[in-house]
């Protein structure tokens, strides 16, 4: 019987078309009926494989979790972004493919991102979802967030909101 192991590594640049591929399944999977349809498409076409090869090259932190030789989910960090919350990393986005969810791979990003953050230097954790997205709601209060702030996002006419979790 032969084993497949899960390997969590830094994004290169052969990952790129892998990459709009799972942001594409990820984001229309995630927010589908809750952002959109137009503008839903509009950032999903924006991300295509040029978009990931430019992020690598300019070495955006970018993790994947490949499994059998598919990626099957990515995370991009950094700095935080929202002054106002004493976190000083910020975990952007983690999106797995609907067909890889519930596998624990994205506590093992998730994980792995929290820890090359602490290598970093960087204390404390945040991580924005929006409201709407039960998924992401239920995952990031699983792996111990604390909702700490609220925020709202414009899309065409709709308003929605978003939840800072931190983690210290």
């Amino acid at each position: 019987m032969k084993t497949i192991a899960a390997e969590v590594r830094f994004a290169e640049g052969r990952d790129a078309a892998q990459l709009a591929q799972v942001h594409e399944a990820s984001w229309r999977g995630a927010y589908s009926g809750i952002i959109p349809f137009k503008t839903l498409g509009k950032m999903v076409e924006r991300r295509g494989p040029d978009w990931w090869r430019r992020a690598i090259d300019n070495r955006a932190a970018i993790l994947v979790v490949e499994f059998g030789g598919e990626i099957a989910g990515y995370a991009t960090l950094g700095r935080n972004r929202t002054k106002a919350l004493s976190a000083e990393g910020e975990i952007y986005e983690i999106y797995l493919q609907p067909k890889f969810q519930g596998l624990g791979f994205g506590r093992r990003l998730f994980d792995e991102a929290r820890a090359l953050l602490r290598d970093r230097g960087m204390r404390g954790v945040v991580v924005w979802a929006l409201a709407d997205n039960d998924n992401a709601m239920r995952f990031y209060s699983s792996v111990g967030g604390a909702d700490v702030a609220e925020g709202a996002e414009r899309f065409e006419t709709v308003t929605l909101h978003k939840v800072a979790f931190t983690w210290k």
